[in-house]
């Protein structure tokens, strides 16, 4: 348990307001719910190659709508925290 101490708190090297994002897993939970969903639709696929096509196109799909525009993570606070490292290390 000590052994991996450092690791299970790592996220806290992270602004705050990032850490719950960090420690779970939600939006790749969600995608992977949104392929299964279609899958089922589809049934069976002929080899595997249709079932990578499926999963492409749902990415696809996903990339270039509404909801995956959105941002997960708010990079502006990453910037600050780099750049106030940044001054208290030179």
């Amino acid at each position: 348990m000590r052994d991996g101490f450092a690791e299970t708190l790592a996220y806290m090297k992270f602004p705050p307001e990032h850490w719950h994002r960090i420690r779970t897993n939600n939006g790749i939970e969600r995608i992977n719910r949104e392929i299964r969903r279609r899958a089922r639709v589809v049934g069976t696929f002929p080899d595997g190659n249709s079932a990578l096509m499926l999963v492409t196109a749902r990415l696809k799909y996903i990339v270039e709508h509404e909801w995956g525009k959105r941002r997960y993570l708010d990079m502006s606070k990453l910037e600050e925290m780099d750049e106030l490292r940044g001054k208290a290390e030179g």
